[in-house]
């Protein structure tokens, strides 16, 4: 998948492609943060986006024949139309991504480019739809089929929903079908996560206050403006880490499939933060240190334990395969050794089938990951250096599951120009699979910070 964007933010125009672990480098204020939340405002949004339209004919010979196949190849050869006009109201929808004005979208473009015609339709798919104590209709396509066959369970008079949200039900399917192994699940920790983390007592405070106000409100107001509209002022990435911290009491309920199948995982995490998260009964979070009897709340606890948080709970009992897990700076408060533990533990979950993305300003970060990269041949000598340094094999990661993009001023060609202009961009890094990742922006920091201090060293004689 290919994301293309124009006059985004920082960005006059540039494009990236996602990969198995895909990092966006730069100085402040180059357009990482909004090509990473334009981004995850789509995947988390593109299930409403998609303009699949059902024939209502079909619908009518459904209640007539009490039986309908779709031929689902002949959506896919709709898709690349689907996908644009899906862009094209998703742009639209950026000012409510970000909780900025209009205007400041007024020339954006957002554009991806999907490859469908290595589209998957191995998989069995089934659902029933219905009420609570009826099922009304299923959907189902059988291994190898490209047919979605619908079936009605019930006599058509004994129906009760609208035809238009029977053709959306359907619609919907179609869409899993198709593109969700295109697209896969977001969940971002955003670089505003561990104000979150600490308030999200009062967050609940306050939701439950407008809940009361709800109660009292006149008939005239709606509720549902009423709910959210604490939240207008926020980014959608914010918001989802907002909700995120206040139901942790519902969401330590569910185990994900590392807590399940890789809890060493876990532990290594638990190595990071120093300790554990916990969720009391009475919804109470704290964390506790490894090895002493004391429960500490989250103002109490250290920057990074707040900075992780989110990334834990994840972890523990969210993730699932084929996640995509966006982390927004993820060097927050986090001392050296730590940042090149969340870069070993990045590789680790790449390798286990989860995606990542990371922006990031940690020259730690990067060059772990070089180290993981270098030392990801065959070799004896580098099995001799992973061994004595600690690294597992489950840590090592192959190169080219790596997309690295430098946010920086650049020359280039315009869509629509001919000649070359220097204007914001995302340029692609190289990556060799024996010295790693080439990141300027770092390297020419660190250049002239040695430069400085041999000059200092070494002038006076």
């Amino acid at each position: 998948m290919t994301i293309k964007v124009k006059n985004l933010g920082a960005l006059r125009q540039a494009e990236f492609t996602l990969g198995d672990l895909t990092i966006i480098c730069g100085y402040n204020n180059t357009g990482k943060t909004y090509a990473t939340y334009a981004l995850f405002g789509f995947l988390y949004t593109w299930r409403t986006l998609f303009p699949i339209i059902i024939n209502t004919n079909k619908i009518q010979q459904l209640f007539a024949d009490g039986v309908i196949r779709l031929d689902i190849q002949e959506y896919v050869q709709q898709s690349e139309q689907i996908v644009t006009k899906a862009c094209q109201e998703y742009t639209q929808q950026l000012p409510k991504i970000f909780a900025a004005q209009a205007e400041r979208f007024k020339e954006t473009e957002f554009k991806v480019i999907l490859d469908t015609r290595n589209i998957n339709f191995k998989n069995k798919f089934a659902r029933t739809m219905g009420s609570a104590n009826t099922e009304i209709f299923s959907m189902t396509k059988s291994e190898d089929s490209t047919e979605l066959v619908i079936t009605l369970l019930v006599e058509k008079e004994n129906i009760k929903i609208p035809s238009e949200i029977i053709e959306r039900i359907i619609a919907d399917a179609l869409k899993d079908i198709i593109f969700d192994q295109l697209f896969p699940r977001p969940f971002i920790a955003s670089a505003e996560r561990t104000g979150a983390a600490i308030f999200r007592q009062e967050l609940n405070f306050a939701r439950n206050r407008l809940l009361e106000e709800m109660g009292q409100a006149d008939k005239n107001i709606d509720p549902m403006e009423l709910l959210f509209k604490d939240y207008d002022d926020y980014a959608l990435p914010i918001k989802t880490n907002v909700e995120f911290t206040r139901k942790l009491e519902t969401i330590v309920k569910k185990t994900s499939f590392i807590a399940e199948n890789h809890p060493d995982v876990l532990a290594d995490f638990a190595d990071i933060i120093g300790g554990e998260y916990t969720v009391t009964h009475n919804d109470e979070l704290y964390y506790v240190p490894k090895g002493k009897r004391v429960k500490l709340s989250m103002d109490e606890s250290s920057s990074a334990v707040r900075s992780l948080l989110d990334i834990g709970f994840y972890l523990r009992h969210e993730a699932q395969l084929g996640d995509l897990l966006m982390v927004d700076e993820p060097e927050l408060n986090l001392h050296p050794e730590n940042q090149r533990r969340v870069a070993r533990l990045f590789a680790r979950l790449v390798n286990l089938g989860i995606k990542v993305f990371i922006t990031t300003h940690s020259d730690y970060i990067i060059k772990e990951l070089n180290t993981l990269i270098m030392l990801n041949h065959d070799k004896p000598h580098l099995k001799r250096i992973a061994e004595e340094e600690g690294y597992r094999p489950a840590e090592l990661i192959l190169a080219e599951k790596i997309k690295v993009y430098i946010a920086e001023e650049a020359s280039i060609i315009p869509e629509g120009k001919t000649r070359k202009q220097k204007c914001s961009t995302l340029t692609p890094a190289d990556i060799d699979p024996e010295l790693g990742i080439e990141a300027r922006s770092f390297d020419q920091t660190i250049e002239t910070m040695n430069r400085i201090q041999e000059a200092i060293v070494w002038s006076e004689e």
